[in-house]
């Protein structure tokens, strides 16, 4: 699939970073270094728009080495970049450690995954069909 994207960083579009990954790198587009202070979250720029094909979305996920080594995640995990939007892709990021943390331009802040999806609509109905869990919710299973 082919997607068309504007780059207004300079910087390396969203790579996979390996054979078969799901997800692509995505970099920071800043001036300057970002300081994201410990429990405070900053929305980080990418200088990317993208223009996704209708059923598909694209999702923005944490990196999972910066949220082991560094306790960075983001806010709204996955984020959604829904088809209809042209915008600047930006990142909620969250630094959930003891300690600062610095972002500076071109570091790689998340990832991003295209993912098709369906449009439903919904049928009302006055039961559900029986299944073996039922309303089994939160902890219906034991430890």
């Amino acid at each position: 699939m082919k997607i068309n994207i504007i780059n207004k960083s300079g910087l390396a579009l969203p790579q996979y970073e390996t054979a078969h990954a799901a997800g692509m790198d995505m970099r920071a587009f800043v001036t300057e270094e970002i300081v994201i202070k410990p429990m405070q979250r900053i929305l980080v720029p990418t200088g990317l728009h993208i223009e996704l094909p209708v059923g598909y979305e694209a999702q923005i996920r944490p990196r999972s080495g910066l949220a082991y080594k560094h306790g960075i995640s983001i806010v709204n995990s996955p984020g959604t970049i829904d088809a209809d939007y042209r915008g600047e892709i930006k990142v909620l990021l969250i630094n959930l450690s003891d300690t600062d943390f610095v972002v500076n331009n071109g570091d790689r802040i998340a990832q991003m995954v295209i993912s098709k999806h369906e449009t439903i609509t919904w049928e009302n109905a006055e039961e559900l069909s029986d299944t073996a869990r039922g309303e089994g919710g939160y902890g219906h299973t034991g430890k």
